[in-house]
């Protein structure tokens, strides 16, 4: 009996050894077997911040994955031109990209919603909406019909309200204003007299040193310093009315997303999350200090007067409203998108202003 129970135990011992090498040989070969996806973005290659956050989410992928999912990143002009990451990626030329939503109004007006809104939501109210409202769930459903899997991946915080070659005193001087400002901003200027244009961020310092504008908005302290703005022109004017909030994306294409397994598909949504949250960090510590410079460099920086932007915010609400009347899915969006608004906004008030207010 002992005899036969040692021989038993034995015979368990050796398969249990056999299965563990098994399981090693078979994760080392799965280990082995790397997936290589490209992403294709609309920024410069590893331009500060928006680049840089590109660059970062690649790297959280790789890492998080331990390199069985190997993003390249790709900048502006090496696969695509700044403006057609949308296209390619939906096409497949791509599986990943990273971008801003508001550049495919074209496609859909809906997805504007998705990255900034003119006195709309802020950084901390968008990621609110999208992660615990039901904001991330429509913008999937925007973008459904071009096989693309929207996620949060950057934001900049309240931009700055661009530079300018002439001042802006009254509504008035918004009249014939030439400005790059892409979006539902670049509607709202058109609709106060000015005339919009999108411009990929490469070409704006040649257009506004040129006079083929006559002002920009590019994103805050931080990336107009690395561009060299201050040296096109005169003003710089704030608060960023345009983009208070202004959501990056990552957008994957959906039959690349479909063939991963779920820990793949868990390990972009975390990267994608911790993305996000460099990104605003990175643009806090890094704008002040741009600021700082223009300030020692004496720029004039300006605030917009409030008659300005008393119009500029009644013309926006306009364009929303019209908006939400295009099609159903635009309606839906806006009604999420003012209805939590009106109800994260009284909170904020409260705490964020509240609190900031306290030291006038």
């Amino acid at each position: 009996m002992k005899n036969n129970r040692r021989k038993f135990f034995k015979s368990l011992g050796l398969a249990a050894a056999g299965a563990v090498v098994t399981g090693l040989h078979s994760k080392k070969s799965n280990a082995s077997e790397k997936i290589k996806w490209k992403m294709v973005t609309s920024w410069p290659k590893n331009f500060p911040g928006l680049g840089a956050g590109a660059e970062t989410l690649a790297k959280y992928i790789n890492k998080l994955s331990g390199g069985s999912l190997a993003v390249k990143v790709f900048g502006a002009g090496e696969l695509v031109p700044p403006l057609g990451v949308f296209d390619f990626v939906s096409s497949g030329g791509a599986e990943m990209g990273h971008s801003g939503a508001y550049y495919w109004k074209g496609k859909t007006e809906a997805a504007q919603f998705f990255s900034s809104v003119p006195f709309g939501m802020t950084a901390q109210e968008m990621n609110s909406w999208l992660y615990y409202g039901d904001g991330l769930k429509l913008w999937e459903k925007v973008y459904e019909d071009f096989d693309l899997v929207p996620r949060p991946a950057g934001n900049t915080g309240v931009q700055m309200g661009g530079w300018f070659n002439k001042e802006i005193n009254s509504t008035k001087d918004l009249n014939g204003l030439k400005m790059r400002i892409p979006g539902l901003g670049g509607e709202v200027l058109a609709r106060a007299g000015g005339t919009p244009f999108t411009l990929a961020g490469s070409e704006i310092f040649t257009s506004l040193q040129t006079g083929v504008i006559d002002a920009t908005e590019w994103v805050g302290p931080y990336n107009d310093r690395a561009f060299g703005l201050h040296k096109a022109a005169e003003y710089y004017y704030y608060p960023g009315w345009h983009e208070p909030g202004p959501t990056l994306e990552c957008i994957i294409n959906r039959q690349a997303y479909n063939k991963l397994s779920d820990e793949h598909k868990s390990i972009i949504d975390i990267a994608c999350k911790a993305a996000n949250i460099d990104m605003i960090s990175d643009y806090m510590s890094k704008n002040y200090q741009a600021l700082e410079y223009f300030k020692q460099e004496q720029i004039k920086i300006k605030k917009f007067p409030k008659e300005v932007l008393a119009k500029l915010n009644k013309i926006s609400d306009e364009v929303l409203i019209e908006l939400s009347q295009k099609n159903q899915l635009s309606n839906e969006v806006y009604r999420s998108y003012t209805n939590f608004l009106k109800r994260v906004r009284p909170w904020t008030l409260i705490s964020e202003d509240g609190y900031l207010s306290s030291f006038e």
